[in-house]
């Protein structure tokens, strides 16, 4: 269980901002579930020195809704967005391990990856612009300081 400062329920997702206590890296976390895409989107508030080229850190899952408590299922898969730059497929090696080791099943498999391919595909198609192509979707993400 951890701390959350705020929640905010959207028809299309929710949206969470909590402090990351005994994080070296980073303070503050915020994300977005967003269950149609199959994606969190998250923005680190990094500590000085620990910066990183990034805009936005997207995970690849399942988010299920519920009346008073969302689920939220990990499939390894990350995309890393770079504004206007370009996109990073990263941890298809854990994905493909758990997959060989029975933790996520073969079609679980296969369906984060076509989750993935089809949000490089729509970031793509934006100029990698995440707000562009989820505004586009009828998703307007808010952010603490932006």
């Amino acid at each position: 269980m951890r701390a959350v400062d705020v929640y905010t329920v959207e028809p299309w997702g929710l949206y969470m901002a909590r402090p990351t206590p005994g994080r070296a890296q980073f303070h503050y976390i915020e994300s977005w579930l967003l269950p149609s895409l199959g994606l969190r989107v998250t923005v680190f508030h990094f500590n000085p020195g620990y910066e990183l080229d990034q805009d936005y850190y997207l995970d690849v899952g399942a988010y299920t809704p519920g009346s008073k408590v969302w689920h939220s299922e990990d499939h390894y898969l990350d995309l890393v967005v770079r504004t206007g730059v370009g996109v990073e497929l990263a941890d298809v090696d854990e994905l493909l391990t758990a997959v060989r080791h029975g933790l996520l099943s073969p079609d679980v498999g296969e369906q984060a990856i076509h989750t993935a391919v089809a949000a490089v595909d729509g970031l793509a198609r934006h100029d990698y612009d995440l707000n562009r192509w989820l505004a586009e979707q009828g998703m307007t993400l808010t952010w603490r300081g932006r």
